[in-house]
């Protein structure tokens, strides 16, 4: 049910960011603490227009907004989010943030992004130690890799390609693989025995995130039974779910991909087939239609791909040492590769910032069923993604007030008040700009996708 499917996956995306924007304001809160700042408030989602809850406890005020957009800690005498100049217009007393040295005003600032990235790296130890690692190993795929996507193709990809290198580098496994379409360059493919090399065009990942075709490398897959159709020629002539078709013709077919081009060319006439039964060969004349079809569906999940020796699925287990270093690896990979992505959408020749999302995109990364290991990978990821987006030179940002910070201790002369009231309205223009951005590319590819 669709309306079920998009509860599951709002309420994912609303615990995981709940959980992330506590722990990173969190972060300002506790050095803010430490070095008796006052803390005036502290929110998850915005109160405007108003507050669902709200608390006072010694200085400060808790509570859950009306806008779910995120969250916020007021410090006194910050010029932040609230933009309170009224406050700021009063001289500096000892427990506001402007009256702290600069070394003490650059903790508090980095305080959420710290939280953000420490957060993914437990989650990633953690996940290695509850669930080790599953992984396809590249050599074990059968046949290499089936590939169906136009923009693939176009760029010189064919079905059956082994992936051998990409950027000239070797690589383990099917998720290293799907992961590198966004850093890609070029590709070492070995064809029919053939080192062939593919050179990405350069806006090939802004093809990619405007297509409707979403397939990348896709595993070849045996052609299994799972049910005729009831208006097709082969209705009762006693095919049973998970028959593979194993030759037409006396041409073997050990994959679903070959099918096709072989009944185009027996439009209205029989064909012989080979068929596997529970280990045991039987024979069997069919009909192919006037369109080239057969009317079986056929299909492989993934767990026959395994039992038949298409792909392999390897499993490691680790110690809570080797958890940690195998967390703190997938924590640097999965840093990096944002980076690469956020460098591809900053590059206009790219295009990549055509696939830019908003909510409905991050909604979409979690899925229709509810996994805690899929729910703690995706959080982890967003914490990656909310502490590196928080660290753009943005004023209204993090990485903003850090700027200028950096500017106050390198020349010893800080930025006024006034300046800083404008670069705060400036910044957070530029952020609107960017969710309307991002937002608006959701609903177009919604609604033309």
């Amino acid at each position: 049910n669709t309306m079920i499917d998009i509860i599951i996956k709002v309420s994912q995306l609303l615990l995981s960011l709940s959980i992330l924007v506590v722990l990173h304001e969190l972060g300002h809160f506790i050095p803010a603490k430490l070095f008796k700042t006052k803390v005036e408030k502290f929110y998850l989602f915005f109160d405007w227009p108003f507050s669902l809850f709200k608390k006072k406890v010694g200085d400060t005020e808790y509570g859950i907004g009306a806008l779910p957009l995120g969250g916020y800690v007021k410090i006194a005498g910050m010029i932040d989010e609230s933009m309170d100049t009224e406050q700021m217009s009063k001289p500096a007393q000892p427990w506001e943030f402007r009256s702290k040295p600069s070394w003490q005003r650059l903790i508090i600032m980095l305080g959420g992004v710290t939280v953000n990235f420490i957060l993914a790296l437990v989650i990633y130890i953690g996940l290695a130690y509850s669930n080790g690692k599953q992984f396809f190993p590249n050599e074990s795929v059968k046949g290499g890799y089936l590939i169906t996507n136009p923009i693939l193709t176009d760029a010189g990809f064919k079905t059956g390609d082994k992936i051998i290198s990409i950027n000239n580098q070797e690589f383990d496994n099917y998720s290293e693989l799907r992961k590198s379409i966004i850093s890609a360059k070029t590709y070492e493919v070995d064809r029919d025995g053939q080192i062939v090399e593919i050179i990405l065009p350069v806006d090939f990942l802004g093809k990619l995130s405007t297509s409707k075709d979403r397939s990348l490398f896709g595993f070849r897959s045996p052609l299994i039974i799972q049910s005729v159709t009831d208006e097709s020629l082969n209705k009762n002539f006693n095919l049973l779910k998970n028959d593979i078709i194993e030759s037409v013709n006396d041409i073997k077919t050990p994959y679903a991909d070959e099918i096709e081009s072989i009944l185009s060319k027996n439009k209205n006439q029989t064909i012989e087939v080979s068929i596997l039964r529970e280990g045991m060969s039987i024979s069997k004349t069919l009909n192919v239609d006037e369109n080239g079809k057969l009317g079986i569906l056929f299909g492989a999940s993934p767990a026959d791909l395994i039992d038949n020796g298409y792909i392999e699925l390897v499993t490691e287990t680790y110690s809570l040492s080797e958890s940690i270093s195998v967390g703190a690896t997938t924590f640097s990979a999965t840093v990096s590769s944002y980076l690469g992505q956020f460098k591809a959408i900053f590059s206009p020749e790219t295009g990549a910032y055509k696939g830019l999302g908003g909510f409905i995109a991050i909604g979409n990364i979690f899925p229709s069923s509810f996994s805690w290991l899929d729910f703690w990978s995706i959080t982890a990821f967003l914490s990656i993604m909310l502490g590196v987006l928080n660290l753009l030179p943005i004023p209204a940002l993090d990485g903003g007030h850090v700027m200028f910070l950096l500017y106050e201790m390198a020349t010893g002369s800080k930025p006024s008040d006034k300046f800083m009231e404008y670069a705060q309205v400036t910044g957070f223009l530029i952020l609107i700009s960017l969710v309307i951005f991002a937002n608006g590319n959701d609903i177009f590819k919604a609604i033309f996708n």
